[in-house]
């Protein structure tokens, strides 16, 4: 059977200038891959161009065995590939529950099934999006993006903005959505130790290469190596 998603000698960025070295990556159905680096190692672009937003320079990006076209965000979202991206994104006039059924797809979860998983957002289902907490705010976008049923569920920074303690409780709802739908989720995240306790896999990126990767039991593990990975490209001075 097809690995989920794969890149194969993936370059990507903005204009002609490459961003993403040729980058191959294997990520295998019902798994979590944690994409970590410094700030301008290549993470938000890796999403981008997964999903389409943001066509590729070279290489290419294969669903179920099946490549996607460069360039083509529709096409790649109604073939399951679903972006949250660090803004969130989300219809801020618009209540939760608006926010909700304009988004769910046949299929995807329900209403009362996102409500199982987000709670808190059971009381807010009147309320507009944004008027709902940064936390709140996340959780929405998350759940926006679990009820179009999708395949690989790409989250860019999950913690932006937020506080630790609510990361604490946001971060282990990616293991669930991965262990009940069998689903991927690609997870950038700067709060290292918290994203390694909810993948299987992770990579490091610096300056548009992976320079370490593994599985994130090992890599917690060994944090001297992980640290000197990561630590040791933003020293270099990506931005």
């Amino acid at each position: 059977m097809s690995a989920a998603l794969e890149t194969r000698g993936l370059v990507a960025g903005h204009g002609s200038v490459p961003v993403l070295r040729p980058l191959d990556l294997t990520v295998e159905h019902g798994t979590v891959l944690a994409v970590l680096g410094p700030n301008g190692a290549g993470k938000t672009t890796l999403l981008t161009t997964l999903a389409g937003l943001l066509p590729s320079l070279g290489g290419e990006v294969l669903l179920d065995g099946k490549p996607l076209p460069r360039g083509k965000p529709r096409t790649a979202n109604r073939s399951g590939v679903i972006l949250v991206p660090d803004d969130r994104a989300l219809f801020t006039t618009l209540t939760v529950r608006e926010n909700v059924v304009l988004a769910r797809r046949a299929g995807g979860p329900s209403l009362d099934d996102i409500l199982d998983m987000f709670p808190a957002l059971r009381a807010r289902l009147g309320v507009a999006a944004g008027a709902l907490s940064g936390g709140e705010q996340q959780m929405l976008a998350v759940a926006r993006g679990m009820v179009q049923n999708p395949k690989v569920l790409l989250i860019d920074e999950m913690s932006m903005g937020l506080a630790p303690v609510i990361v604490e409780d946001l971060l282990p709802v990616v293991r669930r959505i991965v262990d009940e739908t069998g689903a991927v989720v690609v997870l950038v995240e700067q709060h290292v130790r918290l994203a390694l306790e909810v993948a299987d896999h992770a990579i490091v990126l610096v300056h548009g290469d992976i320079t370490l990767a593994g599985s994130a039991t090992e890599l917690a593990a060994d944090r001297r190596r992980l640290e000197a990975a990561y630590l040791g490209g933003a020293e270099e001075g990506a931005a």
